[in-house]
């Protein structure tokens, strides 16, 4: 049997003693610690000398990842000066320390899927960690390093990788003779100064990492409110880390040190193992001896959920404006005002408000799936109107969208919805998607489907229209705007559910190609196309209208049949409340709200608690593929999210009202002499 000895500088109630087995062979693993006493940890690696395979030095500050050289070998040399002098091979465990840093982050980042994208990342110390630092930079630009704060006393942190460079090689080095440095970090006001920003940094952070080394005295004043519900990435987190940071509400501990014993150890063991079990002589592990042990030994990082349950949140930001000058009411300040001023007053404010830069009208949380997966998020602001909007050119929308997305970015979102009027200006969100530095969505393909789920309830609701399960409808419907990107879309998944449909555009050449690539999809449906819609409205049971016109008459609704159901989803409302207001016997549906899962908290926009606009749930781009439609409707049902609502022009409808649209529409119907199908 081998015998791995770990000396460690730590404390000696942690010692430990164990058998084990590694690659096929038997070992001995026994810890010592010294107390921090140097002389006796040299006295035990003579001790050990010829008697031990492989000895681990532990509880070592390691060399700095870069910076002069003398401060990157200035806390070893000793340690490795009198490691030379036996003939034991000794091991601090840093060349799989390193490898271990980078492994852990691209495993993960690869297991879970943009897992760090856009991450707000606090380093505590971001000289010793530069490894973890560097590969995180590949994900996030939202790094922040506290090196000035806790090294030097400086209230001042560090806000990116390059910025880090030069404290390192430049700031670092001239403090390091600056004998009044210390003396900054004992004045109490300044000292209490730098602890609440470190605080306020640790809140406002999603992922926070922690040396091994000296890890409590990082987190000592730490509670909750700081801790709670954060990510930790530390090395060996041994089983009282793990409950101390339990304690403080942490969702998730990333371990970069792999747990391939019985108990958690540290690198200098794990190295030492290898060390003693390929008969290495001394310390020179090669990068391909790490590459084939990590491989075939699995030695993925660990990830500890302290409370139990598995826990992602993922992070988005949507923006939203005001559909009208009658919403910029909803301000206290504005509404006071407009009481007692003439209406001009309030154009002015209109006018003046979408020049304004975006602000954030408020953080969401509380959405949980019931799979387990948890999101947070920001509604943004801009306040232009859509007939602001149209007042300016699309650059004007453009310049304040890119200024949303870059905030977005800073705050953590890894992906930014346009709701509203934003996703239709100019190339509908294709030139701010190219320029901004994290996705945009547009949350067409959930629209889609909202709008279709909100009509299919709306028609089972009126009972007007016989349905039978496992046939087609017998009914006529009409897509308005069907070469589109969400009339495209809703033209394809009608003609699977009706047996005929009628698709109205501009462009009789997309009409024809449209229709031959539906037949081709659905064989059978009967597929009639116009640019004159007027021509069949009248028959037609349900209309779906998916203009991009901009606020311009499409559709004649006194021309519409008694009963029928209208999805209006066009933005601007293809039907203006006073043109719904004339046929009070037809269902004109807004869209399909949907019911978030979870206990969702937000600041109203205007819908019942819980409830959100189908393209706040899910946005994915304008050029949509119709099959990515069903897939969203699935996986929204997998997570949680339900049709929460049916809406008009005046807000959500009840199952009284759409009572009262049937009798009236059948009171109409028997006046005309139609026939109900019922």
């Amino acid at each position: 049997m081998k015998q791995i000895v770990s000396i460690s500088l730590g404390s000696s109630e942690h010692d430990y003693e164990f058998e084990t087995e590694f690659l096929g062979q038997e070992f001995n693993v026994i810890r010592l610690g010294t107390d921090g006493d140097m002389e006796k940890a040299a006295e035990m690696l003579l001790r050990w000398d010829k008697e031990a395979d492989a000895i681990g030095l532990g509880c070592v500050k390691f060399p700095y990842g870069f910076g002069p050289r003398y401060l990157t070998r200035k806390h070893v040399d000793k340690l490795r000066k009198l490691g030379s002098r036996i003939q034991t091979p000794v091991t601090l465990g840093s060349a799989l320390r390193d490898v271990s840093f980078e492994w852990s982050l691209r495993f993960i980042e690869y297991k879970f899927g943009n897992y760090f994208d856009e991450a707000r990342v606090l380093f505590l110390s971001g000289m010793s960690n530069y490894r973890i630092a560097r590969v995180m930079s590949e994900f996030t630009d939202n790094l922040t390093f506290a090196d000035p704060v806790l090294e030097n006393g400086i209230s001042k942190f560090v806000n990116s990788l390059e910025g880090l460079k030069k404290y390192a090689h430049s700031a670092h080095e001239v403090l390091q003779w600056i004998p009044s440095k210390r003396l900054t970090s004992s004045v109490v006001p300044l000292q209490a100064w730098n602890g609440y920003i470190l605080k306020k940094a640790m809140q406002k952070a999603n992922i926070i990492v922690v040396p091994s080394y000296n890890f409590y005295d990082y987190l000592e004043d730490t509670s909750l409110e700081e801790l709670g519900g954060k990510i930790i990435i530390t090395s060996t987190a041994y089983d009282d880390r793990v409950e101390f940071l339990k304690e403080r509400g942490v969702d998730v501990i990333i371990d970069t040190t792999p747990k391939i014993l019985e108990r958690v150890v540290a690198p200098n063991v794990l190295e030492a193992l290898i060390i003693a079990a390929l008969g290495k002589k001394r310390d020179n592990i090669r990068a391909d001896d790490l590459l084939e042990i990590i491989s075939t030994q699995k030695m993925d990082p660990r990830v500890v959920y302290p409370s139990g349950n598995p826990r992602r949140v993922n992070r988005f930001a949507f923006v939203i404006h005001p559909l009208s000058k009658e919403f910029l009411k909803k301000d206290k300040a504005v509404d006071f005002m407009v009481s007692f001023t003439p209406p001009a007053f309030l154009d002015a404010v209109e006018k003046v408000i979408a020049y304004a830069p975006p602000w954030v009208y408020s953080r969401v949380t509380g959405i949980k799936s019931p799979t387990g997966v948890e999101t947070e998020g920001w509604l943004i602001t801009v306040g232009g109107t859509p007939k602001q909007m149209l007042a300016h050119k699309p650059e004007f929308t453009y310049k304040r969208l890119l200024q949303a997305a870059r905030m977005a970015k800073r705050m953590g979102a890894q992906i930014m919805g346009l709701g509203a009027f934003t996703k239709v200006v100019g190339d509908a969100g294709v030139t701010v998607a190219k320029k901004a530095q994290l996705p945009i969505t547009t949350g067409n393909s959930y629209s889609a489907s909202g709008a279709l789920w909100a009509a299919a309830d709306a028609v089972r609701r009126m009972g007007l229209i016989k349905v039978e399960k496992g046939k087609k409808i017998a009914g006529k419907t009409m897509v308005l705007g069907a070469t589109g990107a969400i009339g495209s879309v809703c033209a394809r998944l009608l003609a699977k559910a009706f047996e005929e449909v009628c698709l109205v555009g501009r462009n009789t050449a997309k009409l024809l190609a449209m229709k031959e690539s539906i037949l081709k999809e659905t064989p059978g449906v009967s597929i009639k196309v116009t640019t004159q819609p007027d021509k069949f409205v009248a028959d037609m049971d349900v209309i779906v209208t998916a203009t991009s016109g901009a606020g311009k008459k499409v559709l004649d609704i006194t021309n519409v049949k008694p009963g029928c159901v209208i999805t209006d989803v066009a933005r601007p409302l293809d039907l203006s409340p006073e043109d719904v207001a004339k046929r009070p016997d037809v269902l004109v549906i807004e869209s399909g709200e949907i019911e978030l899962p979870g206990n969702p908290e937000m600041k109203s926009i205007g819908l019942p608690h819980k409830v959100a606009y189908a393209c706040l749930a899910e946005t994915i781009g304008r050029d949509i593929e119709w099959e990515k439609v069903r897939e969203i409707y699935k996986l929204g049902l997998k997570h949680g999210m339900k049709l929460a609502a049916i809406s008009g022009v005046n807000g959500v409808f009840t199952d009284e009202d759409i009572a009262e649209v049937k009798r009236l529409a059948l009171e109409a119907r028997t006046a005309s002499g139609q026939k109900s199908e019922v």
